[in-house]
Order: C-alpha cells, then structure tokens, then sequence
C-alpha cells in the first residue's frame, strides 16, 4: 500500500515528476497564445504553489487515509498496518487461576531457621540404593528430609534414613496421568514441613553425584526451579498437543521436558493449588489420545510453569539422564559401565542438550548457569541397575569430591 511507502522514497518520486510537470505546463502555455509579459509570471506561480503544497503535505502529513493515498508521508504508516487484534478474553476459571499463582508468587518465601532439602522417591518397591544414600546423608541430619512413595510393593529399608518414611501411595502406571498424581502426593506431604524450602524428585534408579554440602548449597543459594523445559516442534513434542486443551494451552505454549524435577517451595505451593491445567492435562494428555501418544510426567509440569513463571525456570534437571541410545527408554548402565571416569565426566557436563524429534533432528544445546555463572549441570544421574550399587559405594568418596 502506498501509506507504507518510506519518506525517502516518496521524495525521490515526488522530485522525479516535477520537471515532467513543468514541460508540461510549458508545452501547455505554448499551445495558446498570450501575452508575453504574463506567461513567464503565470508558470512562476504555479510551480512555486505545487512546491510548497508539497513541502508542507511532507511536513504536515494528513490524518486520514484517503489523503494519505494521494499524498504519501512518513505520517501515513500507521495507516497501512492492521491494527492488533484485542487480546483473547480469559475465561473465568483462567482469571481464577491467574488470581491465584500471581498472589503466590508475590508472597515473601516462607522463612525457616532450619532450611532443608526433601528427597522424594518415586519408587516401585525397595529402593536398592538405600545404602549409597545413606554414605550421602550422613552426618546431616538437620538438613534434608526424606519421603518414598512405592506404588506397587511396601519397601524394605535398609538405611536409618528411609525407616518410617513412607507415605500413602497409589499405582503408577509408566506413561500415564497417575504418575503425575504421585508426583503431586509427594510434594503435598513434604509441603507439611514448613522447613523444607526444596524439593527433588527421584527415581529408585537414581544415584548422587556430589557431596550433600555441594547438593545443598546448589539447590538453596539459587531462586530457581530446575524444572527441564523446551520446544520440541516434532511429533514426539509439539505433536501430542491436542486442541481439547483449547483455550487455556494454546498450541505455541506446549513444552516438553523430563519429569525429575527439583522445585523451590513456592513453585511447589503453584503445583498445589493449580486444578485447571492439572485437569486439562489428566483429561487430554494421555496414551492413545486422539491416535497421538501424549505423556503428562513430561509436559504439564514445563507447559504450566513456562506459562506462569518462565523466568523462575532454569529450563533444565539436574537429574542427569542418557539418551543417546534413542530408545524410549534411557540407557540404563550396569557394573562394567561404572568407572571414575565416567561419573566424573557426568559431574563434569557444564552444558544443557535436548534433541527434536523430527526427522531432521535438532541438538539444542545451552550452557547451565548458575546465578550468571557457567557450572556444572547435574547433581544426580539415572538409570543404574541395582546390581553396580557395590562399585557406586566403592567409588563414592572419590567421584564426590569437588
């Protein structure tokens, strides 16, 4: 459109036709005869009248678009834009919602004199790791709590630390919405204690990678959540977006990330109190939804909070995880794969890598910083069998060490 033509632009072509113009008009003052004291005066006039109708259509640009449309100016873009279209309207359960997750936020974190960390394991049955653990509590006692939801068989414990730990769990199914809900049932009954400030989740395959102290002042002298979280466009990410979750998570909002996520207290409080997104995904995210396979353990908790809180995320786990096998599941390591050299290079990975699930897959690769400053990215790493817990206990002092 001519209202979007650069003020440049239309002064070159408003010179270009000038001198068209005045041949004009001189070709024109030549077909009739007069009097040869006037012409010279006529043509004067007329040319200084166009001259300054133009200078100030320039510098005085119009205000409506149909003069813009004869007379084009800098004044005249807006004119040739589409304005924005209003914002959508919430619904009022969004607007409950909304009400609700920013008083949170706002609130000042809750105080304690005795800060602590609460290890959350997500578990079958026994933990086989128990005694590994313990060497990575001991000798602070003050500082972490413990819970274990086992939702298939009552564990064994073997470690002073998982005694009378257990909470009151359901089944959990791999792949569906019940693993959410343990996730859930875990940090409402950590919540209780108002001293725990952090919150991990972990897998019975789940192993320590540093020493408590290390863990303990990485988790609490940051004001993020370590919630993993990015756009994957394939069909493994984007593609198990279903437009059932219309209109609350729109399609350009749905992340993906993996579900062993360590959460400060006030992000877990959000959790808690959220039901309108929970429910959107328990009831739209599942297996064989819609001929698409979507799983909630890996994208409500990104989607939610990327939604609410982008700022609070650190957009990766600290739960170190290798898929570089490219199965559906990650590779699990067994004995002949624990070294030194191997944990070391774990604890040693100072950079963030998700891959797309396109056919042209994507490495997005990002460093992780820790308050501004590049640091290591895990803490914690999966899967090992329970048969390498013997060479882990062996290895332990060593790999810890900063």
């Amino acid at each position: 459109m001519r209202g979007s033509v650069l003020p440049s632009v239309q002064m070159k072509k408003s010179l270009a036709w000038r001198p068209q113009l005045m041949r004009d008009i001189m070709i024109m003052s030549k077909s009739r005869p007069r009097p040869a004291l006037r012409r010279p005066t006529w043509i004067i006039a007329l040319v200084s009248f166009i001259c300054v109708f133009l200078i100030l259509a320039y510098f005085y640009p119009p205000k409506n678009s149909a003069a813009c449309y004869l007379f084009s100016s800098s004044g005249c873009s807006m004119f040739g834009r589409t304005p924005p279209g209003p914002a959508r309207e919430l619904t009022d359960d969004e607007t409950a919602s909304e009400v609700v997750v920013r008083e949170i936020l706002k609130t000042p974190p809750l105080q304690s004199k005795n800060p602590k960390i609460a290890f959350m394991f997500l578990t079958p049955g026994t933990l086989p790791f128990e005694e590994l653990w313990e060497n990575f509590f001991q000798g602070h006692e003050d500082k972490f709590t413990v819970y274990v939801h086992a939702s298939k068989q009552k564990p064994v414990h073997v470690s002073r630390y998982f005694a009378d730990r257990d909470i009151h769990s359901e089944q959990v199914v791999w792949g569906k919405f019940s693993m959410v809900e343990a996730e859930k049932r875990l940090l409402a009954n950590a919540l209780l204690d108002p001293d725990n400030q952090h919150f991990v989740l972990l897998s019975d395959s789940c192993i320590p990678l540093h020493n408590f102290d290390y863990v303990y002042n990485y988790l609490m002298y940051t004001n993020v959540s370590f919630i993993d979280c990015f756009v994957d466009p394939g069909p493994h990410g984007t593609g198990r977006y279903s437009e059932h979750m219309l209109p609350e998570v729109e399609k350009r909002d749905f992340r993906k990330g993996s579900q062993w996520f360590s959460m400060k207290r006030l992000h877990a409080i959000v959790m808690m109190a959220d039901s309108l997104y929970y429910t959107k995904f328990k009831l739209y995210c599942r297996p064989n939804m819609d001929g698409r396979n979507c799983y909630s353990d890996e994208h409500y908790l990104p989607t939610f909070f990327n939604m609410k809180d982008p700022g609070g995320l650190a957009n990766w786990s600290v739960t170190y995880v290798d898929w570089s096998e490219g199965k559906w599941h990650p590779r699990a390591f067994r004995t002949q794969d624990v070294t030194y050299d191997l944990l070391r290079n774990i604890t040693s990975i100072a950079e963030s890598t998700h891959i797309t699930s396109e056919d042209k897959k994507q490495m997005l690769t990002t460093p992780c910083l820790w308050n501004g400053m590049k640091r290591p990215c895990f803490l914690f790493a999966r899967k090992f069998y329970p048969e390498t817990l013997g060479k882990l206990v062996q290895l332990f002092s060593n790999y810890t060490k900063v």
